[in-house]
């Protein structure tokens, strides 16, 4: 039986050399979040379900991260593992240690991420721009960055022959002909010529343009970028908004705040053309957003098939939104006449 300590010590083969590449059980409390990290880890179901994994299985899946010059470790992937670990009463959680510089450590961070689901569009919008930016440094190198191969980074799934962790950061292990697990680079085929934003693309599965779009995103106010994640905002929409100026965008927000509704993509169209010939400010933003449109009014949207039991199945939908709102005005005349009925009601009217 192998010790822990040998099963968690790897060697990584790397321009002909070979280098050590642990996996250590790290102290939560030095692991450190990767600065700029665009993943919010939300508490939500799915947290807690990894958490309920760990208890019982433990982390399966490592953690990946990169040593620290004064002292600690900068986490690059494993963020919601580590928030789970400590909800399971954890004080340490398996990492993969990697000397890595800062552009491997982004294209990694972002890697390991991107294979999430329901992703927001902030998150994907600032990922976008981090690798970008980080592979535009490189020089576009696409030995450093991972294929769309990779379909799990994070959760609990179960043993796996190749750990994702590893996969997702350009890695495969297998045993070796010694029966020794090792890990080893993947070769990938590098074309020089490639541009980085093209790359990108590829990789992530969108269109060139779609990905300028998601980083316009980024020019967006947290107010304004944050009612984009929440729904209230068409990404569309966001695009074209994402051309106002700062202060312009404080200024819609207070307008929509008052006005209770959202421009249309024709009315942010408008706001952006002239927000660029320098004629936009906030009477010019109240006369767009007064004009009549879908969304002038407050929206209160229900899920079809929560309500779906309640009427008969050959109702139409004009039918179901009638009869709701002939209960909410039958609901409604029946709370004004008990409130006139009421005894504060009657002590009022003495008064």
């Amino acid at each position: 039986m192998k010790k822990r300590e040998e099963l968690y010590s790897f060697p990584q083969q790397k321009d002909g050399a070979v280098v050590e590449t642990d996996i250590r059980m790290i102290p939560l409390e030095e692991l450190q979040d990767f600065e700029g990290h665009p993943f919010k880890v939300e508490n939500d179901m799915a947290l807690f379900e990894l958490m309920l994994s760990i208890e019982k299985e433990g982390v399966i899946v490592p953690a990946l991260a990169r040593p620290k010059a004064d002292g600690g470790y900068e986490l690059i992937a494993g963020h919601r593992r580590k928030v789970a670990s400590k909800w399971a009463g954890l004080d340490s959680m398996p990492v993969v240690i990697r000397d890595l510089d800062d552009n491997q450590a982004v294209i990694a961070m972002v890697d390991s991420n991107l294979q999430r689901e329901h992703l927001k569009p902030s998150e994907k919008a600032f990922a976008y721009k981090m690798k970008l930016e980080a592979m535009k440094r490189q020089g576009a190198r696409t030995d450093l960055t991972s294929s769309k191969t990779v379909t799990e980074t994070s959760d609990q799934v179960g043993p796996k022959l190749d750990n994702p962790t590893l996969v997702t950061h350009g890695l495969a292990s297998n045993y070796d002909s010694e029966g020794k697990w090792s890990v080893v680079q993947k070769e990938t085929n590098t074309d020089c010529n490639i541009r980085s934003n093209e790359l990108l693309a590829r990789q992530v599965g969108e269109s060139v343009n779609q990905i300028k779009r998601y980083i316009r995103l980024t020019n967006l106010i947290p107010k304004v970028l944050d009612m984009v994640d929440e729904g209230k905002i068409a990404f569309t929409i966001a695009v074209e908004l994402s051309f106002l100026t700062e202060e312009q965008q404080y200024e819609l927000y207070e307008v929509m705040d008052e006005e209770q509704c959202t421009p249309s993509l024709s009315q942010a169209n408008r706001m952006k053309r002239m927000s660029q010939s320098g004629n936009l400010d906030m009477d010019a933003m109240f006369s767009i957003l007064e004009q009549e449109k879908p969304n002038q009014r407050e929206q209160i949207k229900i899920r079809a098939d929560l309500v779906a039991k309640y009427f008969p199945e050959d109702f139409t939908p004009k039918q179901k939104t009638d009869l709701i709102e002939k209960l909410l005005k039958e609901w409604y005349d029946k709370q004004k006449h008990e409130k006139k009925q009421s005894p504060d009601s009657s002590r009022g009217k003495a008064r």
